[in-house]
């Protein structure tokens, strides 16, 4: 699986599959899940209440419904709350590698993931790269693209830095 950081805002990349950091209950929050559910509108509520709750470090799929295409579903990630989840790495490894399971069974062949659990959930963010990029390339997956998408420079920075290692 070829992968690329991107410094973009996630609802506006062109994949098959588009990750979200989500909460437990599933109900939406802010920062990139917010931004996700107002594009896909309120039928993706609506379709995820009878899949909640999401265990941490799993994750569902759902249609994108109106995300423009090429974007068929959208991967709703739990990952864990820094401090509070253990074993954190863990935990956030297995929701990486749940996401691309879920892409795997619709047949994805590109998929885009923001920096799970470094927003609300306080993962440092540069170990949280280090992890994300170790489960991506560990994954047994037939997904082909991978886009790590960051919204800011210094994100993309400690993504690049830990796909050079």
């Amino acid at each position: 699986m070829e992968i690329e950081v991107v410094q973009a805002d996630i609802t506006s990349v062109e994949v098959d599959v588009v990750v979200t950091a989500a909460n437990s209950p599933l109900i939406g929050g802010g920062g990139v899940d917010g931004a996700v559910h107002r594009v896909a509108g309120p039928e993706l509520l609506k379709a995820l209440r009878p899949l909640a709750p999401c265990p941490v470090g799993g994750a569902v799929i759902t249609p994108a419904f109106r995300f423009p295409p090429p974007v068929r579903h959208v991967v709703h990630a739990v990952g864990p709350r820094y401090g509070v989840d253990e074993p954190a790495a863990e935990l956030l490894a297995g929701a990486y590698r749940a996401s691309l399971a879920l892409a795997d069974q619709v047949g994805a062949e590109s998929i885009a993931f923001p920096s799970l659990s470094t927003g609300a959930f306080q993962y440092p963010r540069m170990q949280a790269c280090d992890v994300s990029v170790r489960a991506l390339r560990s994954a047994t997956t037939t997904v082909r693209r991978c886009l790590l998408v960051a919204l800011d420079l210094k994100t993309a920075r400690f993504w690049e830095r830990a796909l050079a290692r």
